[in-house]
């Protein structure tokens, strides 16, 4: 797994390309929790996650609740249909805000 972070309109933009598991969710879950501690607007891009598991999961998730705890937004952004099934059977779709492009999660943090 690879990421990139950047800045874009205000927003942080953390994107992960490769399979988030158990070997690389550690590495995942240290960039996300590093980008909610900038105290911006976050969108995780998941365009080149093929695959993710429950552990990669588990770090979107506790992003998620320490970016809420802080009033931060917090939303994925071009999921792709791999990681887009694994949230919908943990009923995560309806939990995080999803949004098909780049541009729409940027007009719904900003």
């Amino acid at each position: 797994m690879k990421h990139e972070i950047r800045e874009e309109q205000g927003a942080l933009v953390v994107a992960f390309n490769g399979d988030i598991d158990l070997q690389s969710s550690p590495e995942a879950r240290q960039v996300l929790l590093e980008a909610v501690g900038k105290n911006m607007p976050i969108l995780v891009d998941l365009s080149g996650v093929g695959y993710i598991d429950s552990s990669g999961v588990a770090s979107l998730v506790e992003s998620f609740q320490t970016a809420r705890k802080g009033a931060q937004n917090l939303v994925l952004v071009s999921v792709s249909d791999g990681a887009k099934r694994v949230l919908q059977l943990a009923r995560l779709d309806k939990v995080f805000t999803i949004c098909d492009s780049l541009d729409d999660g940027i007009a719904a943090v900003g």
